[in-house]
C-alpha cells in the first residue's frame, strides 16, 4: 500500500484508517492526516476521500472529526452537512470557532 501517493487506489482506505483512530472529543485537520500519510500536500485529497463517505451518524468512519486548518468546518455550499458535523461534534464535547 502506497499511502504517500494520493492517486493510489488505497489512499482513501489509508485516510479512513487514520481517521478511525481519532478519539471521540478530539479533532484533527485534513493537512495533519495528509502529513501522517507521508504526503503533506495531499490535504485536498484527504477531503475528497472523506467527502465520498456517506455523511450520517451511523458512519463507521468518524468523518466529523476532521476540520480545516483554521479550526472550522469545511463544507462550502453545503449547510446541511456543515450543520450535521457541528451537531455531532457538539454531542462529542467539541467546541468549534
Amino acid at each position: 500500500m502506497n499511502a504517500s501517493n494520493s492517486k493510489s487506489p488505497n489512499f482513501y482506505e489509508s485516510v479512513y484508517a487514520v481517521v478511525k483512530k481519532i478519539p471521540k472529543g478530539k479533532v484533527t485537520t485534513y493537512g495533519h492526516i495528509a502529513l501522517l500519510l507521508g504526503n503533506p500536500r495531499a490535504a485536498r485529497a484527504v477531503g475528497y476521500a472523506l467527502n465520498s463517505l456517506k455523511k450520517d451518524r451511523e458512519s463507521k468512519i468518524p468523518w466529523q472529526r476532521v476540520i480545516n486548518r483554521e479550526g472550522r468546518i469545511s463544507f462550502k455550499g453545503d449547510s446541511f452537512r456543515a450543520d450535521l458535523q457541528k451537531k455531532i461534534l457538539q454531542t462529542e464535547g467539541v467546541s468549534l470557532i
